[in-house]
């Protein structure tokens, strides 16, 4: 009798935990921008992890176009909907703060995805900082430890500060190796990336290779080479983006590698923080970092991209 009692009472036990674990009815994500292809990877990576745990889980994904008024009245949105989670890519990393505490304050976790922002629940992100260190031993190791070098850099988010640390690592114990320039922003893009090296290019008579801080950029430091007609120079940068592929497939470029990231992944990763933190579980690692490959003209052919059917 005793022990029917004591079975009786697990089974209520298991039944109430079963009943206390919240279920993932809607979640709320606010990128960048859903024209880059990054940002829609990662949305694709989130609604196929959700969708294991709730088939019918509604995916709210929208760009805040790098406006961050316009995140926070984001945010604000997904609050008054109700949903379960947010993860957002922050606009600004310490400014988001305020809207990311509202949230809190109504019941829901937030997990920021590959960029840090403060007061998040969870963080997972690319390993920038060994980004940063592979694509910067690329060049080290192609000058042979001796050269010139720039660093065309970005928005001083935690992804890009990390990059650079990691960069500047290895060519510290490269002594032969010159950093010419290292602070200059070209916002991240093409055409910050053009302009920023020409401008330098113009300065420097000599400049042997460019990290790039992202594949944007990359590809602008790329044409700038290009353009000054200074075929001598390579560039390096991080993302593995889709228009980094076409670029190291043609020789006629002076991009030579990228350190990869993985969206769709890290997006599946941070909804699983989520759930767990739904359900009163602490992540682990906070931040949960990613490593990176380095992806060369070598082995460009069996890269698997943000675009690849998963």
């Amino acid at each position: 009798m005793m022990r029917k009692i004591l079975l009786a009472g697990v089974a209520l036990c298991l039944a109430a935990g079963a009943a206390s674990a919240k279920d993932l009815k809607s979640i709320g994500i606010s990128l960048g921008s859903m024209g880059n292809p990054y940002f829609v990877a990662l949305t694709q990576g989130a609604t196929a992890e959700a969708r294991k745990t709730n088939p019918n889980v509604k995916i709210t994904a929208i760009g805040y176009d790098y406006d961050l008024g316009k995140q926070f009245t984001q945010i604000d949105n997904f609050i008054a909907a109700g949903v379960d989670l947010i993860l957002l890519n922050p606009g600004d990393p310490n400014a988001i703060e305020p809207a990311i505490k509202r949230a809190q304050a109504a019941g829901i976790p937030v997990v920021a995805v590959d960029t840090a922002a403060k007061g998040a629940d969870a963080t997972v992100t690319t390993n920038n900082i060994q980004a940063g260190a592979i694509s910067c031993q690329y060049i080290v190791d192609k000058l042979g430890g001796k050269g010139n070098v720039l660093i065309i850099n970005g928005p001083q988010v935690s992804a890009i500060v990390d990059r650079v640390v990691g960069c500047k690592a290895v060519f510290a114990k490269a002594p032969g190796i010159n950093i010419l320039s290292a602070d200059q922003d070209a916002h991240g893009s093409r055409d910050g990336g053009l302009a920023v090296t020409q401008g330098l290019l113009t300065r420097f008579t000599h400049v042997d290779a460019i990290f790039a801080v992202n594949d944007p950029t990359g590809i602008g430091a790329s044409l700038a080479v290009k353009q000054l007609n200074r075929p001598n120079i390579f560039v390096t940068s991080v993302d593995g983006a889709p228009d980094i592929e076409v670029a190291l497939k043609d020789k006629s470029s002076a991009i030579q590698a990228s350190s990869s990231q993985d969206p769709y992944i890290m997006a599946a990763l941070a909804v699983r923080e989520g759930m767990d933190l739904l359900n009163g579980k602490k992540p682990a690692k906070d931040p949960l970092l990613m490593d990176s490959k380095l992806v060369t003209r070598d082995n460009v052919a069996d890269y698997k991209g943000w675009q690849a059917v998963r």
